[in-house]
């Protein structure tokens, strides 16, 4: 049996009866926000048909009685939340970095059918899957997520880190002589002439786009945050192949002079920015590039970190990005630099993404500015504006009923009593 074929029977055994298929639904909402105005709207009707909005208006007589009915009169509607910095695919957290080498494909199908579901139920009906350890892990899991195989968000994937040897996107840390499996190593490249072949390689085993490495990581033994690891031709090759392919690149990037550098090269996004200076702000908003941080995860990592013995030098590096992190994060606000969700789930555990909404409201956004970044934003990000993002007619129907009105409490986002992805309700715990 291939071994993709080992994969996917993996994932059906685990699968969770997967939703019906989208239905024709009358979802009677006590509230609805229209992230495109701002405004929100009181006593609403949804009518969903094949998966799309078909219209939002106050309640009329005469539905037809053949359609199923919501009842969310009672609750707060939102668009479907959008987190562009995930790792459903992989295991996490942990302190010991050998961890993902101790797993398996199956085994890795099991906890990415568990994070996608966790996540969906969340209300994050789409995602971003910026790379896994396991090569194409996420490609796969994406693949059985369409299937109907498993509950998850909609994801589009990296595949892979695109990373020198080494670098933030390897496995580090390890006791010498430790010999990582090829699988693990799919995205490495030392040159200019090597990042063009990974690109194309990553693009054609399915990925979505490109994930590059250009400076070190936190949780990377060995690596600094602030310094960089590829040059600018190099990460400007990686852009190149991707455009040529009709795809874009995202770029991890902490240090100043590695988000100037991949800023100038055109990535769609800088990842993280935590070490970003009034010139890095200057040239992502003079580009257009997103700015995609994670403000919630310091605190996580420090946390839990110090309680699990995590390496000293990790907590050091967190501890030396967090604040600063912030600090650029309400500067990049202020400068009116393009902002998407992200969080990097799989750090801190899945399900738990609503959690940075508060912290990007305490660091200069109101809350719809917040909303708007994972919805709206995010769905410019992908280049999915027309398909995602809003209540409105045309769009898919993704749908989240909250407990309370956000606007008023960003902290409302947590309170999801229901879901609907493509006109789909999701089953929830």
């Amino acid at each position: 049996m291939a071994t993709r074929d080992r994969f996917l029977l993996a994932l059906l055994l685990v699968a969770i009866a997967s939703p019906a298929g989208a239905q024709d639904l009358l979802i009677h909402a006590g509230h609805v926000l229209d992230v495109d105005t701002g405004r929100m709207l009181a006593d609403r009707d949804i009518l969903v048909r094949n998966g799309r909005i078909v219209s939002v208006a106050p309640p009329a007589k005469g539905a037809d009685p053949a359609l199923r009915v919501l009842d969310w009169s009672a609750l707060t509607v939102v668009p479907g939340l959008m987190d562009m910095h995930t790792h459903l695919a992989d295991e996490g957290p942990y302190g010991d970095p050998a961890t993902p080498l101790r797993s398996n494909a199956a085994r890795d199908a099991f906890i990415g059918a568990r994070n996608a579901r966790a996540t969906l139920q969340a209300g994050f009906t789409t995602v971003r899957d910026v790379g896994v350890y396991r090569g194409f892990a996420d490609v796969q899991l994406r693949d059985a997520i369409n299937a109907g195989l498993v509950p998850g968000p909609r994801m589009f994937v990296a595949g892979t880190y695109v990373t020198i040897t080494g670098g933030g996107g390897e496995i580090t840390g390890l006791p010498a002589g430790t010999e990582v499996p090829e699988t693990f190593r799919r995205g490495i490249a030392d040159n200019e002439a090597d990042v063009r072949r990974r690109v194309n390689e990553i693009l054609d085993a399915g990925a979505d786009f490109i994930k590059l490495i250009a400076t070190g990581a936190v949780l990377a033994d060995g690596t600094e945050p602030g310094q960089s690891e590829y040059t600018e031709a190099e990460i400007r090759a990686a852009v190149e192949e991707a455009g040529r392919r009709g795809s874009f690149v995202a770029a991890h990037a902490h240090g100043a002079e590695g988000i100037k550098r991949a800023a100038r090269a055109g990535v769609r996004s800088i990842e993280h920015g935590s070490l970003m200076d009034d010139e890095a702000i200057a040239l992502m908003k003079r580009h257009g590039t997103f700015l995609v941080a994670d403000i919630y995860n310091g605190d996580y990592i420090d946390t839990v970190g110090r309680r699990d013995g995590w390496s000293a030098e990790i907590l050091r590096k967190n501890l030396d990005t967090t604040d600063a992190q912030r600090e650029g994060f309400r500067k990049a606000v202020a400068a009116g630099v393009d902002i998407a969700y992200g969080t990097d789930s799989g750090v801190y555990p899945h399900g738990d993404n609503a959690r940075q909404f508060a912290y990007m409201v305490r660091y200069g956004m109101t809350p719809l500015q917040a909303i708007r970044a994972a919805t709206l934003e995010s769905a410019r990000l992908l280049r999915k504006e027309k398909e995602l993002g809003s209540i409105a007619p045309g769009k898919l129907a993704d749908l989240v009923a909250l407990a309370c009105d956000p606007l008023a409490d960003i902290a409302c986002l947590q309170q999801v009593r229901g879901v609907v992805k493509a006109g789909t309700p999701v089953a929830r715990d």
